[in-house]
């Protein structure tokens, strides 16, 4: 049976660092060489090195720092819910990061050319006589001539992965690195950009984890807390309780009407809102 990786250098034994995940498992993660100069981050069990989950595939000329970037903020997030990393394959350490997909993208600089699970920064050739740095989905088909790829915002990205790193960190450097080329586009992604700082609409992620931890002690109800904010409803003998699919919608349980998933976004009063009212806490405690 062939290896899922090539045997790896001395340098890629030594992790970039160990840390305990959500179910207090050892875990440990290491920057692996792949193809062409290219770096996998790998997240695997600790003890057996099984179990291994590609974190991100970062091209030949990304800046060093960026896999110690990476690994924290994956960190920081794999401590509180469950490992995003796709299960690693054995040619992921055989292709570059952007390697036999439909969209041929244009040789990129540092901050460009990185990988978050399916989704891809890279130069794309769109409508626009040059080359634009933007974001992109790639499906997760295996066979080349099956697979597909489709321009995305950097807020559908941040959604996605409900966590803001380091997604806006490569954001950021990618456009540093070329803020003084004029043979390349940035204005979509810096528009983008500046869209998501400025937004009252967050991630919802940490309100959903505190709110679930705060049912299971047993202490309260989701519709005592409804209720607790306002939202409150009487059945037809006048018997009042909360309206617990309102908060159930807010916090990323159940689908908005008409959706087919949960949104991973709130707005930053209606966030407060719960923090303060239906939870006890500061809005700041659940804030990523």
């Amino acid at each position: 049976m062939t290896s899922a990786l090539a045997p790896p250098l001395p340098s890629a034994q030594r992790p970039l660092s160990r840390f305990l995940d959500h179910a207090s498992a050892q875990r440990e993660l290491i920057a692996h060489p792949g193809a062409g100069g290219s770096v996998l981050v790998i997240d695997r069990d600790a003890l057996t090195h099984g179990d291994r989950r590609l974190v991100a595939h970062l091209s030949a000329d990304e800046p060093t720092g960026n896999a110690a970037l990476m690994a924290r903020r994956y960190i920081e997030d794999a401590s509180r819910r469950p490992c995003a990393g796709r299960r690693l394959r054995p040619e992921d350490a055989l292709i570059s990061p952007l390697e036999d997909e439909p969209a041929e993208p244009a040789p990129c600089a540092a901050g460009a050319g990185a990988s978050l699970g399916p989704y891809r920064l890279g130069l794309e050739r769109g409508t626009l006589s040059i080359p634009e740095l933007r974001w992109r989905r790639v499906s997760p088909d295996i066979s080349p001539e099956r697979r597909s790829s489709a321009i995305v915002s950097l807020r559908r990205v941040v959604g996605a992965l409900q966590c803001y790193e380091p997604a806006l960190a490569l954001t950021r450097e990618a456009l540093r690195a070329h803020r003084d080329e004029g043979t390349i586009s940035c204005t979509a992604l810096r528009q983008e950009h500046a869209r998501l700082a400025r937004s009252p609409i967050v991630l919802n992620r940490l309100l959903r984890e505190v709110l679930l931890r705060t049912l299971s002690q047993g202490e309260v109800s989701m519709s005592e807390i409804a209720m607790r904010c306002g939202r409150i409803k009487r059945d037809n003998r006048g018997n009042e309780s909360g309206e617990t699919s309102w908060l159930a919608r807010r916090v990323g349980l159940l689908p908005e009407g008409g959706a087919a998933e949960p949104t991973p976004w709130i707005h930053t009063d209606v966030l407060a809102l719960i923090a303060r009212e239906g939870l006890g806490v500061s809005p700041r405690e659940v804030e990523l």
